[in-house]
């Protein structure tokens, strides 16, 4: 009986295998799109799912409650976009598309909408006691529309400006600012930034009720386009006063949040003005001494989103490490760091429930899923399964870590990742996929463009170096890029498909570069440098001349920091003279699909056509997909197909 049963369990994981099929672009969007919004001492865990429909083109967002034992129950159910605020007792407070917010009692299962039609709660918060409740809003300060300034002619979609800053990311501005109102009710508010032109933004109030902190870059026009310096200000609510607790820092200060005593307030801060990608340490600041601690200046490593343990004595906090987002410990106290989480993986958010941290998990085989991890021993236990009966019909691809030797020396971890069904036997295209950012982990992210089971599932092999200039590597590897965008960054990539090709299994006469932004810029570069070793290229949203670049994004302080400044200055910046990959297109030689997005204003689509222009115009055989209404990104079901479908089509007509 025991033979028989054996050989059933063979034949039926044999079976099991053939039936599985290979990711395509349709079962990619179909797969629900998992993320935490709200956790209480209790162990209720609320999270929303994500479904995109591909035939109308839209999306949907329900929300989901799970316990810490893994329970799950169903909160909402429509064709809306649900969001969860925040806990109040046995509610919880959510949005739903637009201005309408519910209440959802957890006890009787019902939803209550609590603000009137024209009553607008945008960025609702309430302080613990329920006294007092802050809102965002737009103001309007400033005239730049036609209409605006000769409201006789109505119908002018004309727009004049005076300053930079006049657009960003996808949108142009419309003279309208955020404000935060705050009082006891919607009839009471008051704007606590009146007349102020400037954005207030991630602002909590203390647990006493009597502050309100905020960060706010209170700059204008042209001055906010060179600059980072966003602070941190704190509001006394029953004076009406604010100050500026980092006018001394001249970089990003971000995401402030009270202590669970009130008696300190902690934020994100980096220290270079226009560093984008500069470390970020955790400070605090004592409400009682007015003295400001940074808690993690001796770390060398750099962190994103934290929280405070319930009893104040510890920080909470993601950080990468080798190319992978964990979970960390660091006392207040003694400024001691530890290591809770191990693995091939991303943490991608964190809350607190009792003994667990809480947050989203994923990893280039698996979108997030909701996770629950022990903060002593760091066991992780898996709490949802919204996709596993749909990766139970998915092949998936082996993910290999190596290390590569840099021609400086160093050790530089490249990810390789292979086709389902791989045979070590046969030979396979190989992609080098190359990152953007350009300073942003290539960690064990799962993307729903740039998505690597999706590529080996069409039978490539990957390579996926974390070059110089990516984080989790300490911040000397880190700062490495800067003003040297097309020298050690690019030697990098072409240490690693050079050391990958050396295997049996690449087929070194079909390989190809593809990246997006940076990634996109170092396409255009490895054009003219490669030296026959790649068949085909692919570049999204990519940088192709710097010059022109400098005179058209928006958040200018970036190439000031990134580049060394104005291409007019003098001397000029080594970058626009050696790295502008305008500069080698007298090179160019191989087939290249440019993609572009109407609305990307941090690399405008003009960048994308004058790489097409050159390419036609060398007679070389290209391609120009442009998506009229889309950003940096490709966020629209439809497009993202199509996106998916004409890169592999390029690819198998060039590789």
């Amino acid at each position: 009986m025991k033979k028989i049963s054996l050989l059933a369990a063979v034949l039926l994981g044999i079976f099991s295998m053939a039936q599985k099929q290979n990711l395509t672009p349709e079962m990619l969007w179909s797969l629900g799109r998992v993320s935490v919004d709200a956790v209480n001492e209790k162990g209720d865990i609320i999270y929303g799912v994500q479904y995109y429909n591909i035939k109308d083109n839209n999306s949907s967002r329900d929300l989901y409650r799970v316990t810490l034992e893994g329970k799950v129950k169903q909160i909402t159910q429509t064709p809306e976009k649900e969001k969860a605020l925040f806990f109040k007792g046995d509610n919880i407070l959510y949005y739903s598309s637009g201005d309408a917010v519910y209440s959802y009692n957890l006890i009787n299962g019902e939803s209550v909408k609590i603000n009137e039609e024209n009553e607008k709660l945008a960025g609702l918060v309430l302080s613990e006691d329920s006294k007092q409740m802050a809102v965002s809003t737009p103001v309007k300060l400033e005239k730049v529309s036609g209409s605006d300034m000769y409201p006789e002619l109505e119908k002018s979609d004309a727009k004049v400006y005076d300053h930079l800053m006049y657009r960003h990311w996808d949108s142009w501005k419309d003279g309208n600012f955020e404000h935060i109102l705050i009082g006891s009710s919607t009839k009471s508010l008051t704007d606590i930034n009146k007349d102020e032109m400037f954005n207030s933004e991630n602002y909590s109030f203390s647990p006493d009720g009597k502050y309100l902190v905020y960060q706010s870059k209170k700059m204008f026009g042209t001055a906010d386009a060179i600059s980072t310096n966003t602070d941190i200000y704190l509001y006394e609510v029953s004076t009406q006063k604010t100050i500026n607790l980092t006018s001394d820092n001249q970089g990003y200060d971000v995401n402030p949040t009270f202590s669970p005593d009130g008696q300190y307030i902690s934020w994100l801060s980096m220290k270079t003005d226009g560093y984008e990608a500069d470390k970020n340490d955790i400070k605090i600041y004592s409400l009682k001494t007015k003295k400001t601690e940074n808690l993690t200046s001796g770390w060398d490593n750099t962190l994103g989103s934290y929280i405070w343990g319930k009893l104040g004595n510890y920080i909470y906090f993601i950080a990468g490490i080798n190319a992978t987002e964990q979970y960390y410990e660091l006392d207040v106290k003694t400024k001691k760091i530890r290591q809770i989480t191990k693995g091939q993986h991303d943490f991608t958010s964190i809350f607190q429930c009792g003994d667990y941290l809480v947050g989203g998990r994923e990893d280039m085989n698996h979108a997030s899923e909701v996770y629950k991890v022990h903060i002593k021993t760091g066991e992780q236990t898996k709490l949802t399964s919204v996709n596993d009966e749909a990766y139970s019909k998915i092949a998936m691809g082996r993910v290999e870590e190596r290390w590569v030797d840099t021609t400086d020396g160093k050790k530089m971890l490249v990810w390789v990742i292979f086709p389902p069904n791989f045979d070590k036997n046969k030979k396979y295209p190989t992609l080098l996929y190359c990152q953007g950012g350009p300073q942003s982990t290539v960690s064990q992210f799962y993307s729903f463009r740039w998505n690597f089971q999706i590529m080996a599932a069409n039978n490539y092999i990957i390579v996926a170096p974390n070059r110089r200039g990516l984080p989790s590597f300490g911040v000397k590897w880190n700062e490495e890029i800067s003003g040297d965008w097309g020298g050690q960054p690019m030697r990098d990539y072409l240490s690693a498909i050079d050391e990958i090709s050396k295997e049996s299994y690449v087929d070194k006469n079909r390989l190809g570069a593809v990246g997006a932004s940076y990634g996109g810029y170092s396409v255009y570069y490895l054009a003219g440098i490669h030296n026959k070793r790649f068949k085909t290229f692919i570049a999204h949203c990519g940088v192709f001349d710097l010059e022109s670049m400098y005179g058209t994004t928006e958040e200018v302080f970036f190439p000031n920091y990134d580049l060394g400044g104005s291409y007019w200055n003098n001397p000029q910046p080594k970058a626009y003279k050696e790295f502008n990959p305008i500069k080698l297109v007298e090179k160019w030689d191989t087939p290249i699909l440019v993609i572009h997005g109407g609305r990307d204003y941090r690399v405008p689509y003009t960048q994308g056509l004058e790489a097409f222009q050159v390419a036609q115009l060398k007679g070389i055989k290209s391609r120009l997909l442009f998506f009229p209404e889309e950003s940096h990104w490709v966020q629209q079901p439809q497009n993202g197909i199509i996106w998916q479908k004409e890169f592999f089509k390029w690819l198998k007509e060039t590789l």
